[in-house]
This record gives structure tokens, C-alpha cells and sequence, in this order.
């Protein structure tokens, strides 16, 4: 059989069917936080407990994360294009069943079921732009545009999630998705080419460790954020994950079609950006998180407002990666991840002095404009580092590793901040308690972006010019 799966031409329409992978691309990345300050609502409304009310959040995370390995290799396998529509087809059923759920429990299926979608739709977003847009000036701009939806994907949710719920209803935040899922299923058949497929058969050992492993990870970072790091519970997930994720890579090295290609880490750019895709995330939850909390329990703002509020980063992020690509050929990505990262970790500390008198022009606006552009500037590109250089075979895989790097250091990252937030509000209580555990979280993620300061170093010029 041959390993050329017949299409449509689309070159004549590339730039259409680009608009239909970022869309996707926002759609997923959006849902990680659109949600997150409706959670007062949906708790009154459906009648969660403090405990599963976190659950709306991390039942997405838990699947996507785990499943996003397995959604690369099978696009690989069985077509880029199929995976990608059955996977966004899986996202807007499961959308709208989660704006019609009358309970608790439909809504945590729903969530889950849109995990399902989302790893088998989102590794392959980043293959279908290499092999729809071919000529590399455009692949680099079309990257770029990508790390955007993909960092500023996160703020934006807050900002649409807020309007929603203000003016709407909590439920319109999941049936935003349904006309937009839509719309991608409607003409990503027709103008989106499906590229070649390696027909080498599916390493199932493999899958299943990978797809275990990772998801007790994530179940136990989870755990931990909630139970504490001490607790059995979170101990043994993140133990077995560990054991099972190094049986992966091991099993890995021993068979000819391996699911995860390990000689994607053997280029130096490429694997320093998979590190940073990792950190990166990991400390920007900070702001994400208890930015919000700060802003609706300490400031007093509402949903609508507190949305808003991000807008200043959204701006930054996607104001750089219109800028980025120009810049990435003459300078490489040494002196913009450099600049990036310091202005993150500027805009992090800033935001640990915060008290509760702090007003947001003179004390949250700046750090705000710092991590958008910082974020823009750092990590916009990381994709163009990681696809632009990957063998067409390999492309599904390498985008599964991007986006795993990316939701595993999400969810390790909120584990960390919200121990070591407890830790920094310990006996105090209210809005005391809110501040004290911000900063610390703050504080700490400042520390983290540090480390992404000193991997950005070891980026090297040549690979971003080939």
C-alpha cells in the first residue's frame, strides 16, 4: 500500500487552511483556563464540593496530558488530517455535552471526553502546518503564530471565559466551542492536505507505557496540589508514573519504529526548547492562577473585569510573534530567549511585592506587559527550533512531545505553587491568607523562569538559519 494519502490540493488556498489550525490549536489551549472563573457559578449551579470542584480543571488536563504521546504516533500512522478531524469532532460533541450537563458527574465526563479529542487533534496541528505551508519564511511566521495560540492561549481563556459568565451563562463557555468545531470540521477536509504517513505498525508496549505513565503523573501532580505532597496518594502515582515513563524511553531504544523517536532530544536546539516548553509553563501558572484569585478575592473585581485584566499580556504575546520571525534569522534564538526570559522573571518577582492595598496601574499593569512580551519574545521560537528541523516521518511524535512538555509542565506547575502558596499563608486567614500565598507563588515561579534563562544560553544560531 502506499504510504502517499491522496487530498485535495490546497496551495492555493494555504493561508485559509492555517487559520483553520490555529483556530483548533486556540480552541484546546483556551479550554485549560476558560473555565476557571466560572468555577464559582458551576459549583452553585451543578453542587460540587470545595474538593471536586477542581476536577472541572483537571479532568481535561489529566486526559490530554496523558493521551497526547499515543494522538501524535497515531496521526503518524493513520493519517495526520483523520486524526485531527475525528479528534476536533470529539472536542465539539463533548463541548456541547458539557453546556448541557444537568450534574456534577456529566460535566467531569464531559471534560474528560474533550481530553479524548484534544490529544487526538492536537499533535497533529503542528505537523499539518509544516506540511501545508512550504515555503520556510512562511513556515516560520506560521510557527510563530502557533507558540502564540499556544502561550497566549491561556489568557485569552480568562478573558473570554470572564465575558461569558458575566454577560451569559457559565455554559456558554463550553458552547463557545460547538460553532467553532464546526466550522473546522465543515472545511478542514477540503482544504487541509493530508501528507504522507509512515505505515509502520503501532508500538502498543509503548503506547501503554507512555500513556500510563504520563497519566499518573499528572493524576499524581494533581494529588499532591490537593493532598500534599506527604500524602500516599500523590506518592504513589508520581512513583509508578516515574517507573513506568523510563520503561518507556528504555523500550524506546529497542524497536525499529519506536512511538517516540528518541533521536528528536539529539539535536541541541531542539531539546533545550522542549525544556523550556516544559519550564515555561510551569511558572507562568502563577500568574495565571492566583493572578486571578488575587484580582476576584483581594481587589474585589468580578469575572468580566478579572478577565480584562489579562488582556495587556495576550497583547504582548501575540504583538512579538508577529515580531519574532523577522528577528529569529538575524539574531537566532539565543539574544530573544535571553531578553524573554529575564523579563518574565522581572514581571514575576514585581508581582511578589503585591499587597492587598495594590492597585493594578501601579503595581499589576507592568508585570502584566512584562510577561507578555517576555513570554513572546521566550518562547515563541521554541516551535520553529522543534518542527522546523524534524524529519517529515516525525512530526506527529514531535509535536506530541511539544504539547505533552507543555500540559505536564502546566500541571506540575500549579502541584508546586499551590504547596508552596500554603506553605507561604500558613495561620493566616481571608484575604491575608490570599496575599501571603500569591507572593510566595510569585516569588517562586520568578525562580523557576531563571532556569529557562540559563537553557535559553545553550541555544545555538546555525539550526534557526538552515
Amino acid at each position: 500500500m502506499s504510504t502517499q494519502t491522496l487530498a485535495r490540493p490546497v496551495a492555493a488556498r494555504p493561508g485559509f487552511a492555517l487559520a483553520l489550525i490555529l483556530t483548533c490549536q486556540l480552541m484546546l489551549m483556551l479550554d485549560a483556563t476558560v473555565m476557571n472563573v466560572a468555577l464559582p457559578r458551576i459549583r452553585t449551579d451543578l453542587g460540587f464540593t470545595p474538593a471536586g470542584l477542581s476536577w472541572v480543571m483537571n479532568a481535561y488536563t489529566l486526559v490530554f496530558g496523558g493521551l497526547l504521546l499515543l494522538g501524535g504516533r497515531m496521526g503518524d500512522l493513520f493519517g495526520r488530517r483523520r486524526m485531527f478531524l475525528i479528534g476536533i469532532a470529539v472536542f465539539t460533541v463533548a463541548s456541547l455535552a458539557g453546556g448541557l450537563a444537568d450534574s456534577a458527574g456529566l460535566l467531569i465526563g464531559a471534560r474528560i471526553l474533550q481530553g479524548i479529542g484534544a490529544a487526538a487533534a492536537g499533535p497533529s496541528t503542528l505537523a499539518l502546518i509544516t506540511s501545508t505551508i512550504t515555503d520556510q519564511q512562511a513556515r516560520m511566521r506560521a510557527l510563530a503564530l502557533f507558540s502564540a495560540m499556544a502561550s497566549s492561549g491561556f489568557a485569552i481563556g480568562l478573558i473570554l471565559g470572564g465575558f461569558l459568565t458575566e454577560w451569559l451563562t457559565w455554559r456558554s463557555v463550553m458552547f463557545i466551542n460547538v460553532p467553532l468545531g464546526l466550522v473546522v470540521l465543515a472545511c478542514g477536509s477540503r482544504y487541509i492536505s493530508e501528507p504522507a504517513r509512515n505505515r509502520a505498525p503501532l508500538d502498543l508496549v509503548g503506547a501503554a507505557l507512555a500513556t500510563t505513565g504520563v497519566a499518573s503523573l499528572v493524576f499524581g501532580f494533581i494529588r499532591a496540589a490537593e493532598a500534599g505532597w506527604g500524602t500516599a496518594t500523590a506518592m504513589w502515582p508520581l512513583a509508578s508514573g516515574a517507573v513506568l515513563v523510563v520503561a518507556f524511553v528504555v523500550s524506546q531504544t529497542r524497536i525499529a519504529n519506536p512511538m517516540l523517536p528518541l533521536r528528536l532530544f539529539a539535536d541541541r536546539n531542539r531539546a533545550a526548547g522542549y525544556a523550556n516548553f516544559f519550564l515555561g509553563p510551569l511558572s507562568m501558572m502563577a500568574a495565571f492562577f492566583f493572578m486571578t484569585q488575587f484580582l476576584q478575592e483581594v481587589s474585589g473585581y468580578g469575572a468580566l473585569t478579572t478577565g480584562f485584566a489579562f488582556l495587556p499580556m495576550a497583547v504582548g504575546i501575540f504583538a512579538l510573534s508577529r515580531l519574532v520571525p523577522r528577528l529569529l534569522p538575524r539574531t537566532g534564538p539565543k539574544p530573544l530567549a535571553v531578553t524573554g526570559t529575564l523579563m518574565m522573571a522581572v514581571g514575576l518577582w514585581w508581582l511578589s511585592s503585591l499587597s492587598a492595598d495594590s492597585g493594578y496601574v501601579p503595581a499589576i499593569l507592568g508585570p502584566m506587559v512584562l510577561l507578555g512580551v517576555g513570554a513572546g519574545l521566550g518562547f515563541s521560537p521554541l516551535n520553529v527550533l522543534i518542527m522546523s528541523t524534524v524529519p517529515p516521518s516525525d512530526a506527529g511524535a514531535a509535536g506530541g512531545v511539544l504539547q505533552t512538555m507543555q500540559q505536564i509542565g502546566s500541571t506540575l506547575g500549579l502541584a508546586l505553587l499551590v504547596t508552596v502558596a500554603g506553605s507561604g499563608s500558613r495561620g493566616l486567614t481571608g484575604t491575608d491568607a490570599v496575599v501571603a500565598g500569591a507572593t510566595s507563588a510569585f516569588a517562586f515561579a520568578a525562580g523557576i523562569v531563571l532556569l529557562t534563562f540559563l537553557v535559553a544560553l545553550t541555544f545555538r544560531k546555525p539550526a534557526t538559519t538552515q
